[in-house]
């Protein structure tokens, strides 16, 4: 059972709650390409089995939030979890579409960005959020990242909320970009809601829930059209196929020439079965993952 499943987080687990949980109803080795907040729900892409393996080619994906911006409060960890630092009103002017639409168009595009202080970046070799949980300060290093789109889904004038989905790269901070969305419009805000809703090409539509996935572990039909083979994840790669003496060379660690532009490629036998990835580099191909 080698492949990728894309598991619906719900809010009460945290994202080592689900790969334990797969874990043991599948009863195979499991991992992830990046967690989730314990209170953001949504698009978990594990890798089952041998996916394991290929964790490395699935770590840079751009995603797609849909998220609830709660403005006129402020929290230290910048989400509904923390404790309220500030409170402000909100004028209502602030909550015209025409001027949040103006604003959410000013943040596309490269940017720089601090991460909050309640994440579990390190610095120095500890998580910033022990240094946060003990007062202490330190210099928060920005990352670059890219905002591609910014739409706003809702505005909620009773409660001062708007909602609005986000297009961005891997290493966005959602918190912090809901803070500066709010700063930007004048005010205070934190994010409230979060859900992922795609992850590179793994979209929600093609998500499950834990509870279905544990109550179909042994419908063997269940789990073939709902676990992504790893030859389909990697369908996006260019295609190679080796005769049986290039492949015994191949598997064995050695370089073998090659007229391909350098890349990673899907490598297969004569017999057109999938073998894992070679990397061609200068005219040699070389053994990456093997399947």
């Amino acid at each position: 059972m080698d492949g990728i499943i894309i598991i619906n987080k719900e809010k009460e687990y945290t994202s080592n709650d689900v790969v334990q949980i797969v874990k043991h109803t599948l009863n195979e080795k499991v991992g992830h390409t990046g967690t989730l907040d314990p209170n953001a729900t949504g698009v978990l892409p594990l890798l089952i089995g041998k996916g394991t393996k290929i964790s490395k080619y699935l770590v840079n994906h751009d995603k797609i939030y849909d998220a609830t911006l709660q403005l006129g409060i402020k929290t230290d960890t910048a989400d509904g979890e923390g404790q309220i630092l500030e409170e402000k009103n909100v004028d209502k002017n602030i909550l015209l579409e025409q001027n949040i639409n103006k604003i959410l168009q000013s943040f596309i595009g490269k940017q720089t960005q601090t991460p909050p202080m309640y994440s579990a970046i390190k610095v120095n070799g500890k998580k910033l959020y022990d240094y946060a949980r003990k007062g202490e300060k330190i210099e928060v290093p920005v990352r670059n990242i890219e905002i591609y789109n910014l739409e706003l889904n809702k505005i909620d004038l009773q409660n001062n909320q708007i909602e609005i989905r986000i297009e961005c790269s891997k290493g966005t901070y959602i918190r912090t970009l809901c803070e500066d969305i709010a700063e930007r419009l004048g005010t205070i805000g934190y994010m409230k809601e979060l859900n992922r809703i795609q992850v590179g090409e793994f979209n929600i539509k093609n998500a499950i829930k834990i509870e279905e996935l544990k109550s179909n572990k042994k419908n063997s039909d269940y789990l073939k059209e709902n676990i992504i083979s790893l030859e389909k994840v990697l369908e996006n790669k260019e295609k190679i196929a080796l005769s049986q003496k290039q492949l015994e060379v191949f598997l064995n660690g050695v370089k073998i020439k090659s007229n391909c532009r350098d890349g990673i490629y899907r490598i297969y036998d004569d017999k057109q079965n999938f073998i894992g990835t070679g990397i061609s580099q200068n005219n040699n191909l070389k053994r990456d993952v093997i399947i």
